[in-house]
């Protein structure tokens, strides 16, 4: 992944909030490298990360992908016939077009990783500004190894990829308990 932010969206309201969300819905906006991977592989990886067999009752919760062109939308539908016929059941996450995202408030942002105040002393050195943090690809990787994703042993060679200063990239191995080679 290049860059996840969460916010909302597929909604009509102007300038949603958490606690004004209107019509729309909580959802994350994934910036990818299609040489890196495909947009089938982040839809395998999206229908195995929930159960689409499910009826979700609120619009803020909904499992949904917004696609943004005709590429997106027919290899969408395309996976979930797929697995409708693979599981014999009806599948119920929507499939539309994107609208406007959201971003979501600063504290929803890299969630896992504003949960250790060790590694946010080296970030907020890195980035003075919260929206370059938000847009960090390093921010990304690491909030998404803390939730469980990803491979401590790829985390030295994704962090030197992110453009980060040895120093910090260093501190931020150590903190996270990663062996530097």
């Amino acid at each position: 992944m290049v860059r996840t932010r969460v916010g909302y969206t597929g909604g009509t309201k102007t300038n949603p909030t958490y606690y004004n969300l209107g019509d729309h819905t909580e959802t994350v906006q994934i910036d990818y490298d299609p040489k890196k991977i495909s947009y089938a592989q982040l839809l395998d990886i999206f229908w195995k990360s929930h159960d689409p067999t499910e009826r979700v009752w609120s619009r803020q919760y909904m499992h949904i992908i917004f696609y943004h062109n005709e590429d997106q939308r027919r290899l969408a539908l395309e996976t979930k016939a797929h697995l409708e016929e693979k599981i014999k059941r009806k599948i119920y996450t929507g499939i539309v077009p994107a609208k406007e995202f959201y971003l979501a408030e600063d504290y929803h942002q890299k969630y896992y990783l504003r949960q250790s105040q060790r590694l946010m002393t080296v970030f907020n050195e890195i980035y003075a500004v919260d929206a370059d943090f938000v847009a960090s690809t390093a921010a990304a990787r690491i909030n998404g190894y803390l939730g469980g994703n990803g491979k401590e042993t790829d985390m030295e060679s994704e962090l030197k990829s992110a453009g980060l200063p040895s120093q910090a990239i260093t501190r931020l191995l150590s903190i996270l308990s990663v062996p530097k080679s």
